[in-house]
Formats: C-alpha cells, structure tokens, sequence
C-alpha cells in the first residue's frame, strides 16, 4: 500500500472516527477545518474508492462512505516509508531519533526496554 497524501489523511481520520458518513457531514467537517467546498471532498472521495481506500453505500440516499483500510494498515505504510526513505531501513537510527528529541517518562522507558527485550533483535 501506497502512503496517504495529506488530504487523504485528513478523509481518512474522519471516516476512522464516524466508521460511516454521508458527503454532507463529511464537507461540513472539512469545511470548518480545511475551507474544503463539497466538490472538493467528493472529488477526494471518489478518487480514494478508485484507490480502494474507502467504500460508497450507493444503496441508501444519501450514499454512505466508509473507510476500506483500517488506520493501523496506513500507519505502518508510513512508518515503513519513513524507515525507507530517511533511515535507509535502519530501525535503530529511527527509534535513536526520536529518542534523542523527545523526552519519554520512566515507564515508556521501562516499557520500551521491556519489548526490546521480548523482541529477537
């Protein structure tokens, strides 16, 4: 799976959060948040079924859109594209990264110590 534009997330998180939406409540949250009109939400709506993204209930009026792929399967291909694109694949460098520019507490710290250990790496 490709990852998502930032437009896509920005459906996506809706669609995640409502399960099912009809067009209007869909532009009207884009609306207030990205000055997004209807035709533009459709246009991304009907681009994202054809990349099989999302799903239209086309037997009710007004038709219902739902998510196709889960918020798990898209955040994996963008951690996985970041790993890739910045990190080269090394996952040590990445989690260093984030380490080195985020404080974590002593139970994220306990917990994390605790995977790697679990873990065969």
């Amino acid at each position: 799976m490709n990852t998502l534009s930032d437009a896509e997330w920005a459906v996506m998180e809706i669609l995640w959060e409502h399960e099912s939406c009809t067009l209007g409540k869909i532009s009207e949250i884009l609306a207030v948040s990205k000055g997004w009109r209807q035709n533009t939400v459709y246009t991304y709506l009907t681009r994202m079924e054809a990349k099989g993204l999302v799903s239209i209930d086309k037997s009710c009026t007004p038709h219902r859109y739902s998510y196709a792929v889960s918020r798990e399967i898209c955040a994996k291909a963008e951690r996985s594209s970041l790993l890739q694109k910045v990190y080269k694949g090394a996952a040590g460098d990445l989690i260093a990264a984030f380490l080195k520019e985020s404080k974590i507490s002593e139970k994220e710290r306990k917990e994390l110590r605790k995977m790697l250990d679990d873990m065969d790496v």
